[in-house]
């Protein structure tokens, strides 16, 4: 039973009491396996556009920017780096001198925080240990880089001083998302403990990239809505409560942020991680490719656009109905086993209802064994197959034919995607209307010592965009450099 008390501090987080009722029934009766048609692969669903083809898709995206269309750069920048840096709180616990440990001193003078972490040590006396220049590096007394998130480290040298991922993605947005009149909108979700923290990079930053690549910059931040945090659980399933008493809420995972999403004014929007970037020296592969794929989106949407208006007015022959089902089959990867049962009325609006939603071309990479989503065709609820990006935790296992399909993916899903969230009448679509709360899963945590059950929403490149029309197109290997320890600032991509 909740309490008046329950009710306010529910009531000031902005979560209903059927909210939290259906959240908790969630841990009881779990989430359904998705069901798949198989994994897709460049003969099933991911395109690989012939040198002609890229031409002209670069040339469509060209021509795309010289129009009235707004484009924004979307970063989900509120992570923190914690898991950088894991090797290197162990160390400090146990000194044991591991290879990554040895790796890391030794190269030392190559990362881009270097200079100034030897100041810091320098200043406050230290010897040149290595463990004090981790001690440093992490430590509240020194650069902090154990709490702050990734946005805001320095990843790479330049001989104009060190680049924050924050700026590679300004830099980035300039390469590929300005309009004619020399606008680049980026915006960035951040946790509302470092908020200050960016504001300040940007403002003492983005005049310089400003002035170097002859743009106005339009940056904005939002934060995960506390409403679309989750209620944590016992394991018999009531809601677990803190030792203030209270119940305890968590965020909800990245898929909270198509909230965020939702938000936002802009007609094409692309994604991608914070932490993939890289250096100048690399980014032409980089801006090509994000071209090429927003290139194939404003394509394949110019064409939804044009099926659109002549299903609405009605002047159509069964030869043109037939056309518009291939499209929807074989360049939207949009399959239904039923269709031969409906008459030419009822194809009309099922034509429709599945070309009228918002639209994501997005970038797979070859697969070379990084943990994480891949690509797969999946049955949605109403019993059409589509094109879906799924992380390991939603596929049964246990099914011999699903863990086949797992373990042979050709492509993994690097976090590149495009987005268009307007109609064909220019109306935004409201994307909180296209999730598939089905695509939830349930993780095991602790809190004080104690057990809990943590609930998080469907993904938001997976079950939060379950219902949107997916292109997958091939994108180089190169395309895709995320720096998940430390040590991987070493590696060549990010000298």
């Amino acid at each position: 039973m909740l309490t008046q008390e329950d009710k306010e501090f529910l009531a000031k987080k902005g979560i209903s009491e059927e909210k939290l009722n259906s959240q908790l029934n969630s841990f009881k009766t779990g989430f359904p396996w998705l069901k798949l048609a198989g994994a897709a692969s460049p003969e099933k669903g991911i395109t690989i556009p012939s040198e002609e083809e890229k031409k002209e898709y670069l040339a469509a995206w060209d021509a795309y920017l010289d129009g009235t269309g707004k484009v924004l750069k979307f970063v989900p920048a509120s992570g923190a780096a914690s898991r950088m840096f894991k090797n290197l709180f162990e160390y400090l616990d146990n000194e044991e001198k591991t290879d990554f440990i040895k790796k890391f001193e030794d190269n030392l003078d190559k990362f881009a925080f270097a200079e100034e972490l030897k100041a810091i040590v320098a200043k406050n006396g230290g010897d040149a240990s290595v463990k004090t220049a981790i001690a440093t590096l992490l430590g509240e007394e020194g650069m902090s880089y154990g709490k702050l998130p990734k946005g805001l480290l320095k990843f790479h040298k330049y001989e104009d001083g060190p680049r924050t991922p924050v700026e590679e993605h300004l830099v980035e947005g300039a390469l590929y998302a300005g309009g004619k009149d020399g606008n680049v909108n980026v915006h960035f979700t951040v946790s509302p403990e470092h908020r200050a923290l960016f504001e300040a990079l940007v403002a003492e930053k983005a005049n310089k990239y400003a002035e170097k690549y002859g743009v106005k910059y339009d940056i904005s931040f939002s934060e995960q809505k506390s409403s679309t945090d989750t209620v944590a659980a016992n394991p018999d399933n009531t809601p677990f409560r803190g030792k203030d008493g209270k119940i305890l809420f968590r965020p909800g995972g990245h898929g909270a942020l198509i909230e965020n999403l939702n938000d936002l004014e802009a007609d094409v929007i692309f994604i991608k991680n914070i932490d993939n970037v890289v250096p100048d020296r690399l980014k032409p592969e980089t801006v090509e490719y994000k071209k090429l794929i927003a290139g194939v989106l404003v394509s394949k949407q110019a064409k939804a656009f044009e099926y659109l208006k002549v299903l609405e007015n009605g002047v159509y022959n069964h030869e043109k109905l037939e056309e518009i089902i291939r499209f929807l089959r074989d360049e939207l990867c949009c399959k239904n086993p039923d269709l031969k049962n409906l008459e030419d009325a009822e194809l009309a609006i099922y034509l429709k209802n599945k070309l009228n939603r918002p639209m994501r071309v997005c970038g797979m990479v070859k697969n070379v064994g990084e943990p994480g989503g891949g690509p797969f065709l999946a049955y949605n609820p109403d019993g059409t197959i589509s094109l879906q990006i799924l992380e390991s935790s939603q596929i049964d296992k246990n099914n011999a034919e699903y863990l086949q399909m797992f373990n042979g993916g050709t492509h993994f899903n690097p976090v590149d995607l495009v987005c268009a969230v307007k109609d064909y009448k220019g109306n935004k679509f409201d994307l909180t209307k296209y999730v598939d709360p089905q695509t939830g899963f349930i993780s095991s945590k602790s809190k004080d010592g104690k057990e809990l059950k943590a609930l998080e929403l469907p993904g938001l490149w997976n079950g939060a965009m379950s219902d949107w029309n997916t292109i997958f197109v091939e994108v180089s290997l190169g395309t895709f450099n995320p720096v998940k320890t430390v040590n991987d600032l070493l590696r060549d991509q990010h000298q």
